[in-house]
């Protein structure tokens, strides 16, 4: 069964800038802990504050659909409402 791969970036408003990344730690902990995951990483980029470039790994598709299933419901998925998502995701062997 292949893993999943998500990359790319997302774009946080000016106006939820502070709630996001107060928030971003417990969101990756809670995403490290889930069944399936690998790797998950989201960095503040260097040039641009409202950008965060995001790099997933998770086992296969199903531990992939409920970690975006977790992330629906939970306090990251609220504060994140506004935030503008440009992600590739793949299946890898």
């Amino acid at each position: 069964m292949a893993k999943v791969v998500l990359n790319g970036h997302i774009i946080v408003p000016e106006e939820d800038l502070a709630i996001v990344k107060a928030e971003l730690a417990t969101h990756i902990e809670l995403t490290r802990s889930e069944a399936g995951c690998i790797v998950f990483e989201v960095v503040q980029d260097g040039e641009n504050e409202c950008k965060f470039n995001v790099y997933e790994e998770f086992t296969n598709r199903n531990t992939f659909a409920k970690h975006q299933e977790r992330v629906r419901s939970s306090k990251w998925g609220a504060v994140t409402v506004n935030v503008d998502r440009h992600y590739e995701i793949t299946d890898v062997e």
